[in-house]
């Protein structure tokens, strides 16, 4: 699969064998070193650390690490997206289904707060970072067994809720632009994953796939004053000062 734009795989330190596989996957030519590179040049390097994206002179490498202050109980209880997907008298292991996974950071507090959670991301440079990290945080003793409950698979969402067999409790969809913060490191971060293809280009499909996936609920994140999704009114909002999250309970779940 090819991603839009230049982009080569330098492999620096890391596996050579999984350096090449990144660039056949991704159809980009591989390198050993940054010879001829412009400094333009939207670069996949593949080191001893792990994974990075870097561009004009910024760079990228997700680490679940920094999430671990907001995975404190009580600190964990009191996030607005936990308290928006919870699901009363669940028995079981609860489902959810981040339809724009991104980096994963919403899907880790899902599943720190006890849900089994499949990340579907469209991009594949995404994808590869977020495995990456994944792969990473499985040997990190703080993290190994919330993230033993993230399931990332690559490839198109709306697609993937259309066909599934077995309807989740929860599918969570964020499709805001990613520049809504001022965090001068935020920006950093989403002005390189601007060079990708967005993952969200049609919100009134993707929720109606994500209504098509019969879950008991569907959690969106929006601006804290942005209008409603495909214009449908929630059932109710958990709302912050800057983010509020839209719960839509489908008839089938109210029976």
């Amino acid at each position: 699969m090819e991603t839009k734009g230049v982009l080569t795989v330098v492999c620096d330190g890391g596996d050579e064998a999984e350096a090449a596989r990144l660039a056949a996957l991704l159809g980009a030519p591989l390198s050993e070193a940054d010879d001829g590179l412009d400094a333009a040049t939207l670069v996949l390097r593949l080191a001893e650390d792990g994974l990075r994206l870097e561009a004009d002179g910024m760079s990228l490498r997700p680490d679940f690490c920094d999430m671990l202050p907001r995975l404190q109980a009580g600190r964990l209880q009191r996030e607005l997206l936990v308290r928006a997907a919870k699901i009363k008298g669940a028995t079981g292991v609860p489902v959810a289904i981040d339809a724009t996974a991104g980096l994963g950071e919403d899907s880790l507090l899902l599943a720190a707060a006890g849900f089994e959670v499949t990340l579907l991301e469209r991009d594949p440079v995404i994808a590869a970072l977020l495995e990456d990290a994944l792969r990473r945080a499985q040997n990190d003793e703080r993290l190994g067994t919330v993230v033993a409950r993230m399931h990332a698979v690559q490839g198109d969402s709306i697609d993937y809720l259309r066909n599934l067999e077995v309807a989740p409790d929860v599918v969570y969809l964020d499709p805001m632009f990613p520049g809504r913060t001022k965090s001068a490191a935020v920006k950093k971060k989403f002005q390189l994953l601007h060079h990708l293809e967005r993952p969200c280009d049609d919100e009134q499909t993707l929720f109606e796939a994500a209504l098509a996936a019969r879950p008991r609920k569907i959690v969106i994140k929006r601006p804290v004053k942005g209008p409603h999704l495909a214009g449908a009114k929630p059932s109710y909002s958990v709302a912050g000062k800057a983010v509020r999250y839209d719960c839509v309970v489908p008839p089938r779940a109210e029976d």
